[in-house]
């Protein structure tokens, strides 16, 4: 029915989030004839990290993160699964936190999720679970493996390809997707059915494994915000004062403390050196559009290297057809028709047609092959 058959009591090892996604997935493996593991990854230590200064709502309550725990242990009790625990905090800094600050410093929009998916998910917890005696890993993402080749998955709205662009072809190798054929309300379902706690549990947001804040507090443990101008990059006025360059994106419109004009106000550019953020009126303002981006640390997880596939920008953005071309140095030109905010730092995502190919991330944007010399 879900398009997984049990391989003689393999034993897989899934990563149990305590949310309702992997809980799923961990049920339908064993009732496949697996026998699982349930595995679960410590990645943020929330006393050393200011949670407190990052979330005022967390006085006087359970780290969520430690509630994600309970409700992984209560999700086994129920499945008659095991369940281990394993800290990533020092990796999890090391190679995803810190990337995310240091993105942020150079004034682009980084996605930890994507390097947490790289570093982590399936790197740290794949040598964990080989200890483990692990044939296969296992974890509750939306997306579909298919003769080795990762291809999105049957929910459309939930699919999370996007987020496995950086993963190599690998890392893929041995891994199942148990809520590849199924939609998340199916999801909701089979876990309500078996009376599972995390039934009705609201999906998790924010950065990854360090949950729902207070952004701007909660970077204000880690990186000073300056304050700056904010200027209209057509007429060059001074509209206002904007909090911080980090806290801003290509194609922001709210959030922006200024007044006083008829169209609305876009975000298009910074200035790293002069602490500037330039906006723009009207949702058409040319200064929003681009036709080509240079990307830098490109990994494909499939043997094909088109010169012509489809593209996506931003996570819950549509397709785009692109053109590539290949640089001696492994980065990449990806050319297209105008598109509106395509942003340093997110991902660009290849795709033909079922299929995820991999992918980059956004170094430079530009226009008729020209640096758009306000996008830092």
């Amino acid at each position: 029915m879900y398009n997984i058959v049990g391989d003689n009591m393999k034993k897989v090892v899934v990563g149990i989030s305590g949310g309702v996604d992997s809980s799923v997935a961990a049920l339908l493996l064993k009732e496949q004839g697996y026998e699982v593991i349930g595995l679960f990854m410590r990645n943020w230590d929330s006393t050393i990290n200011n949670d407190i200064l990052g979330n005022p709502n967390l006085n006087n309550t359970i780290c969520p993160q430690e509630e994600d725990y309970n409700d992984a242990v209560e999700v086994c009790k129920k499945l008659e699964i095991p369940l281990h625990r394993v800290d990533f905090i020092k990796e999890y800094w090391d190679d995803v936190f810190t990337y995310f600050l240091n993105e942020l410093k150079k004034g682009r929009t980084p996605n930890p999720d994507i390097m947490c998916n790289k570093y982590i998910k399936f790197d740290c917890f794949v040598k964990e679970a080989k200890k483990l005696g692990a044939d296969y890993i296992a974890t509750g993402h939306y997306a579909k493996i298919e003769n080795g080749r990762l291809m999105r998955c049957f929910d459309k709205e939930k699919d999370q390809t996007y987020f496995l662009s950086q993963v190599t072809e690998e890392q893929l190798k041995n891994v199942l997707f148990p809520l590849a054929d199924i939609d998340k309300k199916k999801v909701r379902e089979i876990a309500l059915k078996h009376d599972l706690i995390t039934a009705k549990k609201k999906d998790s947001t924010g950065i990854c494994f360090i949950g729902e804040r207070n952004f701007k507090n909660f970077l204000k443990n880690y990186l000073p915000n300056q304050k700056g101008k904010i200027v209209n990059i057509d007429t060059k006025e001074v509209l206002g004062e904007h909090i911080g360059l980090m806290y801003y994106t290509i194609g922001q419109r709210k959030g922006l403390d200024v007044g006083g004009t008829k169209e609305k106000l876009f975000v298009v550019g910074k200035n790293l050196e002069d602490n500037i953020l330039y906006v723009a009126e009207g949702e058409d303002n040319p200064y929003l559009f681009s036709t080509s981006a240079l990307l830098e640390d490109v990994n494909f997880n499939c043997s094909s290297r088109p010169l012509k596939c489809s593209a996506k920008f931003r996570y819950r953005a549509k397709d785009y057809p692109v053109t590539l071309e290949y640089l001696e140095d492994g980065n990449i030109i990806v050319r297209y028709d105008e598109i509106k905010a395509v942003t340093p730092g997110q991902a660009c995502v290849f795709y033909d047609g079922p299929y995820c190919l991999g992918g980059g991330i956004i170094k430079e944007v530009r226009k008729d092959e020209k640096k758009l010399w306000y996008l830092l």
